[in-house]
């Protein structure tokens, strides 16, 4: 159909091409032979074909040696780039192109894991080490690689698949021949893989085949599966020439119905359009091939391999050949066509339905023509149409199950007695298994159920045989070193020597070292108690203006006021009573004078400022407590030679050590009990003077003694509690990002 449409919309060419076939039968030596066969014998211009990568390595050989272009419609692998042959000409989507849209779907459903299920040959390797890389640039790994022989049986395929479901992975890329991979889902679908859960992607290959001619029995086993494939616009042309197709193919073939053309039937349309373009430029003065001169001894068919005179001028025409074919604008670079958007395909029922596209400028998009002028690359679910996954269910799966062969990653606990709050190991005497519970682990319990996949794992507690502990807190974090624990979790402090050997996530809770001690109370009640509101110059400065008033009204009314005449005693009295009386606001005496009544007015404010104020610190000096710390410096400490306390086994103790404490007047406590016991004897009755531990201690120590004791400053700088493991770069950075989102969520709790 390619040669009788373009010869008879180009009637005037004064060339034509005459196609002869040969069948390789699927097979390389067949199609390498049959490649030879029409070099050698035939002495063909131009080679269209072979259909598979795994045919195409000798086939393109051949042609660098004859000097006659092959030209490929379906040989997809990138590894046949590598050979670099002038001469070789990919008229298909190189399968590497298809990687980033796959790696983009992946990045927008949040996948962290992906299991690549591909064919043992040239064909499903080649794309592998771009699909790492693809995944990689998203932050997905790739923990394991399925890898399916070409010639496998039922039985080892369901060994293969069986051995997938043990994994904690469930999403699968899936890129193989199609008659490999229709099995493949069968089986699949059989053992209840193609279920809710499971995420499976198909590549172009098997996309393209298999809804091409859509078969019911093959497309009930994959769905809620998603596939790419190249977009081909939708033109006139093409619509027109896929109806003529489908008559010539029903014709043809009556007893299939339904039948469609894929793109791999377009891409051959177009070859042969490039290919009758390139002949006709190129012209036909040198259409001979040129004998190869070999001794008479070399009786094979390779030595006697001629070259076309030709071939060079037919492989310079395709270079520069442009034109609209019926998969949009077709021209070769570098011998490869120019990769084009992709199309994101859900299967649901009988056939493969549009969610969304991939560009390589827009990322992931609804529609390609939408008005919105969005020039951010986009990297979202929300700009596809809803997915229908596996099970039937619009729920986006998480990727990850717990797997039933996985080995669980031992997971050292503390061993102590005290401050249970933050580790607590229980032992159960019938039983003798031992639960650990406690705030760190609830937190580390709640930040592994937010990763992206599954982390198995058991608390192992760090003791003896009698369930004494078994070392300090270092000797709990060399252990991860010496590898006889995959990581710890606890009250564990982020410390430099700590991070030397081992790795740290960011810290959950308060950084910093502080002191307690002990308050008391400055109030002492006594029967003077009444004076101390005011000081005593206050006092003093307060009399005296009462004297002055009381002598600034006897000068403004003695003369004209009856109450404040008489004799000079009486005067007197009178005047210092009416000032002194103004404190109760019970004057006797009525002043006359409006000079008068305006001081008067103006000190009885004064007053009522004075003995309310007078009140309310009274009040207070008898009725709250008026407590002070007994220490307020570290240096006071060290210089008086008080003993202090900290937690037996901290790393407190060589703080205190370099700080300049001597080491016999240092003493250890286990639990919050025992430290309130030391400071509640004092450091000269066998007990401490202050107790120095780390933010968190202290302050659940003040939630049970806030009556007794106080935190204070300076605090010396820590980073922390956090959890310490020799565990995968990824798992920890990622740990670390969900501490940190829990830490902001509940900050304050320590």
């Amino acid at each position: 159909m390619a040669l009788s449409d373009f010869y008879a919309s180009h009637s005037d060419y004064k060339t034509r091409l005459v196609l002869t076939t040969r069948n390789s039968g699927n097979d390389v030596v067949r199609a390498a032979a049959a490649a030879l066969d029409l070099i050698k014998n035939v002495e063909v211009q131009a080679i269209i074909g072979p259909t598979t990568s795994t045919q195409a390595n000798f086939v393109i050989e051949l042609g660098e040696k004859a000097q006659v272009p092959i030209i490929s419609f379906s040989a997809s692998s990138p590894s046949l780039t590598s050979i670099r042959s002038p001469f070789f000409f990919r008229a298909t989507q190189n399968d590497s192109t298809q990687v980033n849209a796959i790696s983009a779907l992946v990045q927008a459903f949040g996948w962290r894991e992906v299991v690549p299920i591909y064919i043992d040959n040239e064909y499903g390797e080649g794309v592998i080490p771009y699909l790492t890389d693809a995944l990689q640039a998203v932050d997905a790994r790739v923990p394991y690689r399925s890898v399916i022989s070409p010639s496998a049986t039922d039985d080892q395929i369901v060994s293969e698949l069986y051995k997938l479901m043990t994994m904690q992975t469930r999403v699968f890329i899936v890129h193989m021949f199609p008659s490999l991979g229709a099995r493949v889902f069968s089986i699949a679908k059989e053992i209840g893989m193609v279920s809710e859960g499971y995420v499976w992607i198909m590549t172009d290959g098997l996309e393209a085949e298999f809804f091409s001619s859509p078969n019911a029995s093959v497309t009930n086993t994959m769905q809620g599966a998603l596939g790419v494939k190249p977009y081909v616009p939708r033109t006139k042309d093409l619509e027109t020439f896929r109806i003529r197709w489908k008559r010539k193919f029903q014709q043809d073939n009556p007893d299939i119905v339904d039948a469609d053309l894929n793109i791999f039937g377009l891409w051959a349309y177009d070859a042969v359009t490039a290919l009758a373009l390139a002949v006709e430029k190129a012209g036909t003065a040198n259409l001979g091939f040129q004998k190869a001169n070999v001794s008479s001894n070399s009786s094979t068919d390779l030595a006697t391999l001629g070259v076309s005179l030709n071939g060079p001028n037919l492989v310079q025409a395709l270079s520069n050949i442009t034109f609209k074919g019926l998969t949009g604008d077709y021209l070769f670079d570098n011998g490869q066509l120019q990769s084009s958007a992709f199309q994101i395909i859900n299967v649901n029922g009988n056939g493969g339905r549009e969610i969304g596209f991939w560009t390589s400028t827009k990322g992931i998009v609804k529609t390609l023509n939408s008005t919105n002028n969005m020039t951010a690359y986009s990297g979202s679910n929300s700009d596809l149409s809803t997915v229908i996954w596996p099970g039937d269910t619009t729920s986006v799966p998480k990727g990850w199950e717990i797997p039933t062969n996985g080995k669980k990653l031992r997971i050292g606990v503390p061993v102590k007695d005290g401050f249970s709050e933050f580790v607590k190991v229980t032992r159960d005497p019938s039983s003798n298994t031992k639960t650990v519970t406690g705030y760190s682990i609830d937190v580390f319990d709640s930040v592994v159920k937010a990763l992206p996949y599954a982390l198995p794992y058991e608390y192992i507690p760090f003791a003896k045989p009698d369930g004494e502990t078994a070392g300090t807190y270092n000797d709990l974090i060399y252990q991860v070193y010496l590898k006889n624990f995959d990581a710890v979790v606890g009250d564990t402090t982020i410390v430099f020597n700590r991070s030397q050997y081992v790795d740290f996530t960011l810290p959950y809770t308060e950084s910093g070292v502080s002191m307690i001690v002990p308050i008391v109370d400055n109030n002492s009640k006594n029967a003077w108690v009444f004076l101390r509101p005011l000081t005593w110059d206050l006092w003093v400065t307060s009399f005296c203006f009462f004297i002055f008033i009381g002598f600034v009204i006897w000068i403004l009314e003695h003369r004209i006021n009856e109450d404040f005449r008489g004799p000079a005693l009486h005067q007197a009295g009178t005047s210092f009573w009416f000032s002194f009386s103004t404190m109760v606001f019970a004057q006797r005496e009525i002043v006359v004078s409006n000079l008068s009544r305006a001081v008067v007015l103006i000190w009885c404010f004064v007053v009522l400022i004075l003995t309310q104020s007078y009140t309310a610190s009274l009040t207070s000096l008898l009725t709250v407590q008026q407590l002070r710390p007994t220490v307020t410096d570290v240096h006071e400490l060290i210089k008086k030679g008080e003993y202090v306390g900290y937690q037996e086994g901290s790393f407190v103790l060589g703080i205190l050590l370099d700080l300049g404490f001597d080491e016999s007047k240092l003493i250890v406590y286990n639990s919050t009990e025992q430290c309130d016991d030391l400071l509640s004897k004092g450091s000269g009755n066998g007990g401490i003077a202050a107790a120095f531990d780390e933010v968190p201690y202290m302050r659940l120590f003040l939630s049970k003694y806030c009556s007794k004791y106080a935190m204070i400053d300076p605090t010396f700088k820590t980073d922390g509690f956090g959890f310490t493991g020799l565990l995968l770069c990824v798992v920890i950075f990622r740990l670390s990002l969900k501490v940190l989102l829990w830490s902001q969520m509940y900050q304050g709790q320590f």
